[in-house]
């Protein structure tokens, strides 16, 4: 039986790609601090098929805490993802995303496994070209109230890039567009949660802006199958990946197909654009689709029944 770590294992993504895992024949072994995960999502799993470790990455060593004599793959996703929880967790998000990456890197090293790095969009920053294509460097404020999470993921892809350098470390880094569905938490703060708690409370969507600004939007089955093709496919060490849905929408446009998913009218409130808030988000997944032959499968429609149906509980 291959064996999995996944770091940040009980959050949202997390524990969506524990289950794909397991499915797949894999033992995993997860590892979180639950600063902002719950091991309530994956209670499904036996103790023959998940090991849960509640630790923080950020510690080292792990000989001490991790009893597995191999692995096969280390796939880092701690870090705070919300601007609620990231600047709430400001100082931990900086270390998830620095010591933490490196120990996580050291965990690939010490088992000689392949690594997956769960990086960001947010490394484009506020970006000046659309779609975002992986060469492009990004328009980034260094020093912004963004910066704890932004600058962090750049840097874990730094630290990352030389361990496949210095090392030979066989390692491909994913960075994620607005990924949704089940399992996210309801005062999130994420545009997701946001409305579609909204929508079920019966109160107005509150839209930041003018709500002309673009995201991208991506059920989180379809984020698992990229994140497990580039973990198991072949000949891709080195390589970097954007993982999301190429249908760029205004947020005032997702706010109408929120307002239809939910069976409601629509009502707005319109409040100031938080600083350094991206005007746009649509990445360019060519190279996926190429070279992962990934690509996403479930329409927003779909992704918002199943994420409305969740909330509902």
């Amino acid at each position: 039986m291959k064996t999995a770590i996944v770091t940040g294992a009980a959050g949202f993504m997390g524990s969506h790609l524990v289950d794909k895992l397991v499915a797949e024949g894999y033992f995993v072994a997860v590892i979180d601090n639950l600063a902002t995960g719950t091991w309530d999502n994956l209670k499904q799993h036996g103790p023959d098929q998940v090991m849960k470790l509640t630790w923080d990455i950020t510690e080292y060593p792990t000989e001490d805490v991790l009893p597995l004599s191999a692995a096969d793959v280390v796939i880092h996703l701690a870090s705070a993802a919300s601007p609620i929880h990231y600047r709430r967790l400001a100082l931990e998000t900086l270390r998830v995303n620095s010591i933490g990456t490196e120990n996580a890197l050291k965990l690939a090293k010490k088992y000689q496994a392949r690594f997956v790095l769960g990086s960001t969009s947010e490394v484009y920053g506020d970006p000046q070209i659309s779609p975002q294509v992986e060469s492009y460097w990004g328009h980034v404020n260094p020093n912004g109230v963004r910066s704890c999470y932004d600058e962090g993921k750049r840097y874990g892809e730094a630290i990352a890039m030389e361990y496949h350098r210095l090392y030979g470390l066989d390692l491909r880094i994913l960075r994620f567009f607005n990924c949704y569905g089940p399992r996210m938490q309801s005062e999130d703060g994420r545009v997701v949660p946001n409305f579609v708690r909204q929508a079920l409370e019966g109160k107005a969507l509150t839209v930041y802006g003018d709500g002309m600004q673009t995201r991208s939007f991506c059920y989180v089955s379809d984020e698992v199958r990229g994140i497990y093709e580039a973990a198991t496919r072949e000949g891709l060490s080195g390589e970097v990946f954007n993982i999301g849905n190429p249908e760029e929408r205004t947020i005032m446009n997702f706010a109408e197909a929120v307002a239809k998913a939910g069976g409601v009218d629509l009502h707005t409130e319109f409040l100031p654009l938080p600083a350094d808030d991206p005007t746009n988000r649509c990445p360019d997944i060519s190279k996926a689709q190429r070279m992962l032959g990934w690509a996403p499968k479930v329409s927003l429609e779909e992704g918002l029944e199943k994420t409305f149906a969740y909330f509902r509980e």
